[in-house]
């Protein structure tokens, strides 16, 4: 009995070790991105509009459909009582064929569709304006992921170093070196590296629900994980330059500029349809006793009233109106880029110390005190000081790189694509 427990024991282990394990999914920015054009519902749908767009091209171009009419008049219902000729319903009957069809004149037809065209690209332009502001708020989480995950890492390597002190003031006390106090401080104070370590962790996790949620993805946590540089880059263009190319490539701009040549053709469709459109006939026919005739027509409507006057004045204050949108448009895109180029600059003046001075000053101070310290050269506050000012300063550090990566961010929003990755 015992061997076919122990069998059976070596089997389920055998099988939990041979089981495949689901690797971790590491996705970088690009992949990210393009997971995330392929898979969120809101583009999804603005694409499905952008079809319903090209489908109403379609009808704007349909000609109008002819009328076909077929009458037979003049069944006789009762037989004539003054001639006593014998009743004949069909004596006298009086089959009719006729077709109209409505010529339409000033080119309406081509300028519906061209409208419509318009139309189209004003949603393909405002789609792509939506992706961009989307794609902001993606660019956004996925920043605030590999900070957190820079500050986990941080506050990892923080409690090693702290437990590796711990190691040593222990074996001081051991030696006499240090009291029973001084051991107890610093033993409280792995509490604040422990409490930093489990807060970025909960915040490493929280930056990839955000993220998996824009994804509209439903990989669990353990298995998602995302991999970028957290740096910064020192060479920024300059301000013309990032004005120009925000002239050329934002789409909210490029919409409000196919608006105003839509309402150039809305408006001329409107003194299109001011004219008249005749309605050309053709009958074909018997009048008993007659032979078979055949007779043509020409319906004109009398347009003395209604000359679509509303319309032709409505759509010249659209162009008006149009314009006066594109103007607003272009200096809110002057607006946004030296804003974002203000704080993107001004991180980056905050971020050069930090590299080249102050992270190299605080660990070079915290390894000296240190050294000091176990040796019994500087007191505990000294110590404690020190070690606080290097985490200090490295999480500012981080911060500010950060700060920078979502100004970067804000700077390629207002740019309309990504000037600086």
């Amino acid at each position: 009995m015992w061997r076919v427990r122990t069998i059976c024991v070596l089997g389920f282990c055998l099988f939990i070790v041979c089981t495949p394990v689901e690797a971790q999914q590491v996705l970088t920015w690009q992949q990210i991105k393009e997971k995330f054009e392929a898979a969120n519902p809101t583009l999804r749908a603005g694409r499905i509009g952008i079809d319903e767009s090209k489908a109403q091209e379609i009808t704007a171009y349909l000609r109008p459909n002819p009328d076909f009419t077929v009458i037979v008049d003049q069944f006789a219902l009762f037989p004539d009582p003054i001639s006593g000729a014998p009743y004949r319903p069909l004596a006298a009957l009086f089959p009719l064929v006729e077709g109209s069809y409505l010529h339409e004149r000033h080119h309406k037809r081509e300028l519906r569709r061209e409208s419509a065209r318009k139309a189209t690209d004003v949603a393909v332009s405002s789609l792509e304006d939506q992706e961009r502001n989307l794609l902001f708020t993606l660019r956004g989480s996925f920043v605030q992921a590999l900070q957190a995950k820079s500050v986990l890492a941080l506050a990892r390597e923080n409690l090693a170093y702290w437990d590796h002190v711990l190691d040593l003031s222990r074996d001081r006390f051991k030696a006499g070196d240090i009291s029973q106090l001084d051991l107890d401080r610093l033993e409280i104070q792995r509490a604040t590296y422990e409490s930093d370590a489990q807060t970025a962790e909960v915040n490493v996790r929280t930056a990839k629900i955000q993220l998996l949620n824009l994804l509209n993805d439903r990989t669990p946590i353990d298995q998602f994980d995302i991999s970028g540089a957290f740096d910064f880059s020192e060479q920024l263009g300059s301000l013309d330059e990032f004005r120009r190319e925000a002239l050329d490539s934002r789409p909210d701009l490029k919409a409000a500029l196919l608006s105003v040549d839509k309402a150039k053709t809305d408006h001329q469709l409107a003194v299109a349809n001011g004219s008249t459109d005749p309605t050309f006939g053709a009958d074909l026919g018997r009048n008993p006793p007659l032979a078979s005739y055949i007779g043509f027509s020409m319906n004109i409507p009398l347009r003395f009233f209604d000359k679509n006057q509303g319309e032709k004045l409505r759509t010249q204050l659209d162009i008006s109106r149009s314009e006066r949108l594109l103007d607003a448009n272009q200096s809110q895109v002057f607006s946004d880029v030296d804003s974002a180029y203000t704080m993107l600059n001004g991180t980056l003046n905050l971020l050069r110390p930090y590299k080249t001075k102050y992270l190299v000053q605080a660990a070079k101070v915290r390894d000296t005190v240190s050294f000091a310290y176990q040796r019994g050269a500087v007191s505990l506050l000294d110590f404690l000081n020190a070690q606080s000012d290097y985490r200090t300063i490295q999480v500012a550090y981080l911060n500010l790189v950060g700060s920078f990566l979502n100004a970067a961010s804000q700077l390629n929003l207002a740019v309309g694509r990504e000037v600086i990755q």
